[in-house]
This record gives C-alpha cells, structure tokens and sequence, in this order.
C-alpha cells in the first residue's frame, strides 16, 4: 500500500512524521528552526543505507572477481587471504570482516585492504569506472532476484528527491571505495560523482600521449568510517550536516555530527528487521541501536515503516 503525497513508499507513522515534521520547521522562514536553502546538508552511508549489504557488500564482488582472476594466474596466492577466501567463495570469512570490524576487531579487515590495493595498483581510474560499471550493470544478487544496483531501497531514493525538492544539497559518505560508486551514483540515486565521498586508495598522476591519466598505487589513503566520516565530510562540503542517515556503528559519529550547537539536527538508523522482503540482522550495529535509544534517534524499521523496499518485483 503507498502514501499519498511525499514519500509514498513510506507508511504513516512516528518515522514518516519524525521526517516531513523536520522538513518543514528547517524550511519555514521565521521559524525557530528555519536553515537557509544553502546550508541544508544531507548525507547518507551507502552500503545497508541506501542499497542492501547482504549478505556480503555489493562493491566485495566486484573485488572477489578480481582476487579470484589473480588467484588463477597465480597459484601462490591460493592460500592466502583475501584470495583464498575468493577463490573457495568462502563468503562467511568475507561477510565476517566487516562485522567484526564494527565490533572494533580490524585484524581481518586490514588482510582485505591489504589485498585491495595491491589487486587494483597500477590500474587506471578510467579501467577501474569501466570494470565497476560494467560488473554493476550484469552482476545479480544471489538470494534478492534481482540486478545488485537494482537492490536499492525505494523508499531511500524518495527521501532523497523529497529532500533536494526542499532545498537540500545530498551526500554520500560511505565506507565503500568512492571510485566504485562514482559510476553509478547518478543513474540509481540522483547523486553526481562529485557528491560522493568514500574510501580511497591512492592516486598518481601519469603522463601520457593523451594529457595525462591518474593510476592506483598499492597503497590505501583514506578509509573512511567511524570517526573519519565528519572529518571527510567537512573537508569535501565545507558545511555540517543537519541530516544523516547511516545504519551501523561505523556511522554513530557521522550521525552525532548531524545538528547541534543550537541547529536542529535529524538522525536515521536504518534498521534491517524484515526476513521476508530483504533480511534481519543488528550484526555490527548494536551500539547505534542502543545510542538511537538514549538520545532519540529516528530508528527506520524497515518492516514496519516501508509499505515497499525495492521499485519492482524481480
């Protein structure tokens, strides 16, 4: 059943009402809380946010398709992580990385960004965009039935018009690599490349026949989660947020960030609790759910508060 009016995907409630009560006080002039158009600021985490991360994140295929190709070519990398883990599609010691490092143990993590970098150094960001784009475009998920950029949450991609159609500027700001959501950000979000604040690996300039090329080195810049993701995103927008959207601990301070200091502020924990139409799990978010409780967040359940969550059946 949809909602009329904005956010039709939506159903009435606290949730709804927690947001369109928001838009309208940051947007009425001579309210109390009223911001001007041009400091309205919203950012959102991707992965678990904005499309779904289950049961691995989408960007750790389109990374395994590559430790997997180097793993074939070179039989030494067989028993060693991440390639082991491609190779045998062992997708428990792939989905447990990132959940452990919620928990605050990076020992895995830190294997797999090892071998991130040293999968993609020397390679274009022109070849990199066009191999992103490319696995997006065909690469489906294995439980939802559907196309991996096509397990975006409608309702998400609403709030996002609803937002930018009361003057808001979007964001996002996710621990994902910047460079693989760049491709595809606009088509499914509405979101330009240049809005798209991420991880990062490092970058050299090359010259060449053509002007010029940047290239991957085999080494990380930024990770950007936890208490990196205000630091990125006063560096990339110059201004603090009033509203954000995360799912996760590695997003508790992004959403702390959102507000205060005598600003109105609007913070959203979307919460995965519908086995039925996407998955149910608080793994690696059971710290935000406990702060949302203490300090009032607006907890998004998406049982209960999307009538859908993706734009079409699959």
């Amino acid at each position: 059943m949809t909602t009329a009016g904005p956010l039709p995907s939506w159903t009435d409630g606290p949730t709804r009402a927690a947001i369109t009560d928001f838009v309208t006080r940051v947007t009425t002039e001579g309210g109390v809380d009223y911001v001007p158009s041009a400091e309205r600021v919203a950012v959102f985490d991707n992965d678990g946010t904005l499309w779904c991360e289950k049961p691995m994140p989408v960007e750790l295929g389109f990374i395994l398709k590559r430790f997997a190709e180097q793993a074939e070519a070179d039989p030494s990398l067989r028993t060693r992580q991440p390639w082991k883990a491609a190779r045998e599609r062992d997708d428990h010691w792939l989905g447990e990385v990132i959940t452990k490092h919620y928990h605050g143990d990076d020992s895995d993590v830190t294997v797999l960004m090892g071998g991130i970098v040293q999968a993609f150094a020397g390679m274009s960001v022109s070849e990199y965009e066009a191999a992103a784009r490319e696995f997006l475009d065909g690469a489906q998920h294995p439980t939802l039935g559907r196309r991996l950029k096509e397990a975006t949450y409608l309702p998400m991609v609403e709030l996002l018009r609803f937002l930018e159609a009361n003057g808001f500027v979007t964001y996002i700001a996710s621990g994902g690599d910047r460079d693989f959501m760049r491709p595809v950000t606009h088509d499914i979000y509405g979101i330009p490349a240049e809005r798209v604040i991420g991880s990062s690996t490092g970058l050299r300039y090359q010259d060449d026949e053509t002007g010029g090329t940047l290239v991957y080195e085999a080494a990380m810049d930024v990770f950007d989660d936890g208490p990196m993701k205000p630091v990125r995103i006063w560096s990339r927008v110059g201004r603090k947020p009033i509203l954000a959207g995360g799912n996760s601990n590695g997003d508790i301070p992004m959403l702390q960030y959102a507000g205060g200091s005598g600003r109105p502020g609007l913070r959203l924990l979307v919460l995965h609790d519908d086995r039925e139409r996407e998955f149910d799990y608080t793994a690696g978010a059971e710290k935000s759910l406990d702060i949302a409780a203490a300090q009032g967040w607006t907890v998004v359940s998406m049982k209960d508060d999307w009538s859908r969550v993706f734009a079409d059946a699959p």
